[in-house]
């Protein structure tokens, strides 16, 4: 079972002034320093996270990869994933309550305060990527001992070329509609502060990406950076 405790799941302070564009050693102003209090208490009022995951074959997930025929060429993940060792299809939401006060902030009620939960809970909902990551890393570590112990990486449709009509069959194969998820005609998400893709674990050489694919320079979330995979020499 994952841990998806608000208290695991709630951003430091340093990450949501950096997503809202602070530098690094920089001092917030007087008022971002007021309402993010503000906002980490609405998060913990308003957030009802909940998570699945369920193991899948390369066999079937080459099918939910494939979608409907518009990957990127050579979009990464279709050489990463004939290589895991293990591959577990994964859904998250913090809740349609979160994302209705954000709507409700954005609206004109306070809209300052809107944006720093909005970053609030995005970065949130990436926590629980990470905490899925590190769980399925644990459950793989005890069932083998090495000096380099295998690494998993989520991988979500819309990103490195996988692309985000895959959202369709990923559902259907996996069903977060028991969490309270769904899809629109765009493949997009409800609530909107939900993750979802495949758990991919493996030796870290797997994950390694080149660089310079075409998508790269149209990425807004470089989390093969962030997350310090490294480059494919």
């Amino acid at each position: 079972m994952i841990d998806f405790s608000l208290a695991r799941l709630q951003p430091a302070a340093a990450a949501v002034y950096a997503a809202l564009g602070l530098k690094n050693g920089s001092e917030p102003s007087a008022r971002s320093a007021a309402l993010l209090p503000r906002a980490m208490d609405l998060f913990l009022a308003t957030s009802e996270p909940r998570g699945m995951s369920r193991p899948v074959t390369a066999d079937e997930f080459a099918a939910i990869f494939a979608g409907q025929g518009l990957n990127a060429p050579q979009a990464p993940l279709e050489e990463i994933f004939p290589q895991a060792r293990r591959l577990e299809l994964f859904a998250f939401t913090l809740g349609e309550r979160i994302s209705a006060e954000i709507e409700r902030l954005f609206s004109g009620v306070d809209f300052a305060l809107g944006f720093i939960l909005d970053a609030v809970a995005s970065l949130a909902a990436d926590n629980a990527g990470r905490l899925a990551e590190e769980w399925l890393e644990s459950q793989f570590g005890r069932q083998e001992e090495s000096d380099s112990p295998p690494r998993a990486y989520l991988y979500s449709p819309g990103y490195c070329g996988w692309h985000i009509s895959s959202q369709e069959r990923l559902f259907a194969a996996l069903r977060p509609q028991a969490i309270g998820l769904s899809l629109n005609a765009s493949f997009l998400m409800a609530p909107l502060k939900s993750i979802s893709g495949v758990l991919a674990v493996g030796p870290t050489v797997i994950h390694r990406i080149a660089g310079g694919y075409p998508f790269c320079s149209r990425c807004q979330s470089p989390a093969c950076r962030e997350r310090d995979i490294g480059i494919k020499e």
